[in-house]
């Protein structure tokens, strides 16, 4: 039960200062995270794209405490959007955001979080794009899911995240494949506690099936977030039962994680989207990825033992 630790010192300075100075961090981060600026990463994602696969972006960075800070995380977002303009990349490219970085923790945080990021939508809107709204932990969902529901009132296309261990996630789906909206579907990746969420990886993975199952029977547009083969395949056999065509869902996976897979799934005439993040707030972002897998976890450890 490694994850629960480790998601917890995803938290923590005194782990993020002691995780940032070791050695062999950074070759270990560029697994994940490819580079800090839009210069690092367009060749990236016109690498990605040239293979078939298509992309989604998230600029990294969650604990915002300042208006400025959050300002910025919009104006990070709006230069990706401008690069992606320019070089054609708006079709095959959309982005994730966190709602937590345009500031929805702060004081007026829905309206704040709001209005940094609808120029962000609108922006994604003018060059073919779209833009899909991350969950985070289960205290901020009724926030994301109203700032999702106004933003589909100009931006149909807007995405959300829905987690698959909270007890909730089968009312929202069932409300949200109703709507008709896109909507990713992930096993979640915070610690949350056994009031609100399965702790056991059966219980989680029989909930993915569950709340699959009715984002497929439903009318919007699945997502499936998972690097797990064996849901990978279920999600292909609800698609087949569903009736659904190859561009009615898509498969997501994470950058730097079961690549061949990527490739895989793109050959055989499925949508397959690569999660891609970059910048340099990049600790939580990683301590979730070592909680998710802990080969991941046992290769840092390793590492930093034998070069720390």
């Amino acid at each position: 039960m490694l994850g629960p630790v480790i998601l917890a010192a995803s938290r923590s300075d005194r782990m993020r200062r002691l995780v940032s100075a070791a050695p062999v961090t950074k070759s270990v981060v560029d697994r994940f995270i490819p580079g800090e600026t839009v210069d690092e990463v367009v060749p990236v994602i016109e690498d990605l794209t040239g293979k078939g696969l298509d992309v989604t972006m998230d600029v990294v960075g969650e604990d915002i405490t300042t208006r400025e800070q959050a300002e910025a995380a919009r104006d990070a977002y709006l230069e990706l959007v401008d690069r992606l303009g320019d070089l054609g990349l708006g079709a095959r490219t959309e982005m994730s955001v966190k709602l937590s970085m345009f500031g929805q923790a702060l004081p007026g945080g829905r309206e704040l979080a709001l209005a940094n990021v609808r120029p962000v939508v609108e922006a994604a809107a003018a060059i073919g794009t779209t833009v899909t709204l991350d969950a985070e932990d289960h205290t901020t969902l009724d926030s994301m899911f109203a700032i999702h529901d106004e933003l589909r009132k100009d931006f149909p296309q807007t995405g959300c995240v829905i987690q698959a261990y909270l007890y909730r996630t089968e009312e929202d789906a069932r409300r949200l494949a109703a709507a008709g909206s896109r909507v990713r579907l992930v096993k979640g990746a915070y610690k949350e506690p056994a009031a609100v969420a399965y702790q056991r990886k059966h219980e989680i993975d029989k909930a993915y099936v569950r709340v699959l199952k009715i984002l497929m029977e439903g009318v919007g547009y699945p997502m499936i977030g998972s690097h797990d083969p064996r849901l990978i395949s279920i999600a292909q056999e609800l698609a087949h039962r569903a009736a659904r065509k190859p561009d009615e869902y898509e498969f997501q996976m994470l950058y730097g994680i079961r690549s061949d897979e990527h490739l895989r799934l793109a050959a055989e005439g499925h949508r397959m989207r690569v999660y891609t993040a970059y910048g340099t707030d990049w600790y939580g972002y990683f301590m979730r990825r070592l909680a998710e897998k802990p080969a991941n976890l046992r290769f840092f450890a390793r590492s930093m033992i034998t070069k720390g």
